[in-house]
């Protein structure tokens, strides 16, 4: 039975990490088709789905395709709140590594999801 628990978490979370990776690269290819269009003056993707695929967990590839494409990297407010998205999930990160704290963020989410 321990072996079939363990089995499941690998699972989920090799699941989780697959689909965060998968949001990583569509952000990171959202920056480089925008720079490109932006480049063309054509149809451009929109900010607020750019800020939706950081929030949704894609924000390392977000800034990494801001830097790589150097795009939108002085439109403000447009830079803060990337900004400020990186900082909330590096300290919700932060947090779920710590015992305590990850036992109180997780019994929060259970109490949410009743």
């Amino acid at each position: 039975m321990i072996f079939a628990d363990m089995t499941d978490r690998m699972v989920l979370s090799l699941g989780f990490f697959g689909l965060a990776i998968l949001v990583n690269l569509l952000a990171f290819a959202l920056f480089g088709l925008d720079k490109r269009r932006a480049r063309r003056r054509q149809w451009r993707v929109p900010e607020r789905n750019l800020l939706t695929l950081a929030v949704l967990g894609g924000s390392v590839g977000a800034k990494i395709g801001q830097r790589v494409f150097r795009h939108k990297t002085s439109k403000q407010p447009f830079a803060g709140i990337l900004n400020a998205i990186c900082l909330m999930q590096v300290v919700a990160a932060v947090a779920m590594m710590i015992p305590t704290s990850r036992e109180w963020i997780l019994s929060g989410v259970s109490f949410l999801s009743r």
